[in-house]
């Protein structure tokens, strides 16, 4: 039992290592994703066909294609397909990957939460004299915010776990950081520090996402 325990020590370092990588990978791809999700969404509801068209065939690529083979495309098949648009980083490559994939999500979950919105707020600010991109900006987006919030932790709790995935391009993350060190010491003990690691996470930022979510609901409220 000493000798099991003294390896959970050792391997921790290399694990927490991989952590960092898992954690800044899914807040810069979640974080540009949700940024890119929100002109995907005006796009979407957006009177001008062809940009809704547009919009609309890239969510439905990105939302009916695996993340997986997303991740192959851009890592492995891009540079044969054009060699100038070679990826040499596994970090850059997940993360557009994980950022193109996220966006697609996103831009239902911030379009359903825009129209949600009743529209006689917006009429009413446009009778004020507001152009219609101040009435979505000012008034219709902070109203939406407090609805986006449970939908974006989710979105962001599952990049968290997919991002295991980046493993087969030999990103150093918690995944592949395990299998190397399972390979390394002929030891599959190690799943267990490295599964208890994940709900630490997991734990960790959907607590930070409930706060969020109150703090937002008791702001809206006043």
């Amino acid at each position: 039992m000493n000798q099991i325990w003294n390896n959970f020590i050792n391997w921790m370092p290399q694990l927490l290592g991989g952590a960092k990588i898992t954690i800044g990978l899914t807040i810069l791809s979640v974080s540009a994703g949700f940024i890119f999700s929100v002109f995907l969404a005006l796009g979407k509801i957006a009177k001008n066909k062809i940009l809704n068209s547009i919009c609309s065939f890239y969510i439905f690529f990105f939302r009916g294609t695996p993340l997986l083979l997303q991740l192959y495309f851009i890592y492995y098949a891009l540079p044969d397909f054009c060699p100038a648009l070679t990826i040499g980083s596994p970090f850059l490559a997940a993360f557009i990957a994980f950022t193109l994939n996220s966006s697609a999500y996103l831009a239902e979950v911030v379009r359903s939460a825009i129209i949600s919105i009743d529209r006689g707020q917006i009429e009413a600010a446009l009778s004020l004299g507001l152009s219609r991109r101040q009435a979505i900006s000012h008034i219709v987006i902070p109203q939406a915010i407090p609805r986006l919030l449970p939908p974006l932790g989710n979105e962001f709790i599952l990049v968290l776990k997919d991002a295991s995935i980046v493993s087969i391009i030999a990103l150093q993350d918690i995944t592949k950081v395990t299998q190397n060190i399972a390979s390394g010491s002929a030891s599959r003990l190690v799943y267990i520090p490295a599964m208890i690691l994940y709900l630490v996470i997991t734990a960790f930022f959907s607590w930070t996402f409930r706060k969020l979510e109150k703090k937002s609901i008791a702001y809206t409220e006043k």
